[in-house]
C-alpha cells in the first residue's frame, strides 16, 4: 500500500507541477507560489476537522512542520520559476534528484530493502539523471539549472522533516507547514507591497494546483508512516515522468533520445521496486 501511495504522489507532484510552471511562464512566480499554498491551508485546515486531528497535542511534529515550510517554500520558489524559464521536461527531472537526501537518510538510518529493491533504487536515480541529460550538456542556460538544484536540495530535505513529523501525525504536520509556508509569502507580500499580477480567469487552474500538491504531499506522508523512506522517496519523485510526458502532449516540448531512454529505465526501477 504505501507504495502505491508513494506513487500517487507523483502523479499528482506531477501534473501539479505542469500546471504550475505553465502558470508561472504567465503570472509571477510569487503570486503562483503563494496563492497555491494558500489554497493547502485551507484544504488542510478542513481535513484536521474532518478526521479529527486537533485532538493530537502539540508535539515533536510542529518542529517538523516549521522546518519543512522553509524547506518546502523555498524548493517550490526556485521550482517554479525554473519551469517558467527552463523546458518543464528537463528541469523537473533534475529538480527530483533531490531524492538523494531522503534516499541517503533511510539507508543511513539503518533502513534494509531487499536485494531487488536496491537495483530497483538505483535504477530509478539513473532514470531520472539520463532524463535531465540534455540541460546538463548545455542546450539551455545555467539559471534554469542552478534553480532546479536548489529545488531538488529544499524538496529533499521537506521529504525528510515530513516523514519525521508523520511519525507522530502526517495530518497537523502538513498543516504547520501550510500555515508557516502562508505566513512567509504573506509577509513577502508586506515586503514587496505587492500580491502579485494573478486574475481572476486563473482561480481554477490555482484551486487545481494547490489541490494536487497538498494531496501529494498527504499521500507522501502517509507512505513514509508504513513505508521505508529509502523506498517511498524514490517512488515518490517520479513525478518528472508526469511532468515530461504532459509537456510534450500539451506543449508539444521535444524531447532528446536520452530523456526517454531515462523514462523507460525509470519505469523499471518502479517495477523492480514494487517486486521486493
Amino acid at each position: 500500500m504505501s507504495a502505491l501511495l508513494a506513487l500517487l504522489s507523483s502523479a499528482l507532484w506531477g501534473t501539479g507541477d505542469f500546471m504550475a510552471g505553465w502558470l508561472s511562464r504567465r503570472r509571477s512566480v510569487f503570486a503562483v507560489t503563494g496563492s497555491t499554498q494558500a489554497v493547502g491551508l485551507v484544504v488542510m485546515l478542513a481535513v484536521a476537522t474532518v478526521t479529527g486531528s486537533w485532538s493530537v497535542g502539540w508535539g515533536d511534529y510542529v518542529l517538523w512542520g516549521l522546518l519543512s515550510s522553509f524547506a518546502g517554500l523555498g524548493g517550490l520558489l526556485m521550482f517554479y520559476t525554473a519551469l517558467a524559464s527552463g523546458r518543464m521536461g528537463v528541469v523537473s527531472p533534475i529538480a527530483a534528484l533531490g531524492v538523494l537526501v531522503p534516499l541517503s537518510v533511510g539507508l543511513l538510518s539503518g533502513e534494509t530493502p531487499a536485494p531487488v529493491q536496491y537495483m530497483g533504487i538505483v535504477l530509478a536515480v539513473v532514470g531520472v539523471v539520463l532524463a535531465s541529460g540534455p540541460e546538463v550538456s548545455g542546450a539551455t542556460g545555467v539559471r534554469p539549472v542552478l534553480l532546479a538544484l536548489g529545488a531538488a536540495l529544499g524538496f529533499g530535505s521537506f521529504y525528510v522533516f515530513l516523514s519525521y513529523g508523520a511519525e507522530t501525525s502526517t495530518v497537523m504536520t502538513l498543516l504547520v507547514q501550510r500555515t508557516g509556508a502562508t505566513v512567509l509569502i504573506l509577509a513577502g507580500a508586506l515586503i514587496k507591497r505587492s500580491t502579485g499580477d494573478l486574475q481572476r480567469s486563473d482561480i481554477g487552474l490555482v484551486l487545481a494546483i494547490g489541490t494536487f500538491d497538498i494531496a501529494a504531499n498527504l499521500t507522501f506522508g502517509i507512505a513514509s508512516e508504513t513505508g521505508l523512506l529509502s523506498v517511498v522517496s524514490v517512488l515518490g519523485s517520479l513525478y518528472p515522468v508526469v511532468t515530461a510526458i504532459l509537456a510534450w502532449a500539451v506543449l508539444k516540448e521535444r524531447l532528446a533520445a536520452a530523456q526517454y531512454i531515462g523514462v523507460a529505465v525509470a519505469m523499471i526501477g518502479v517495477v523492480a521496486i514494487n517486486a521486493g
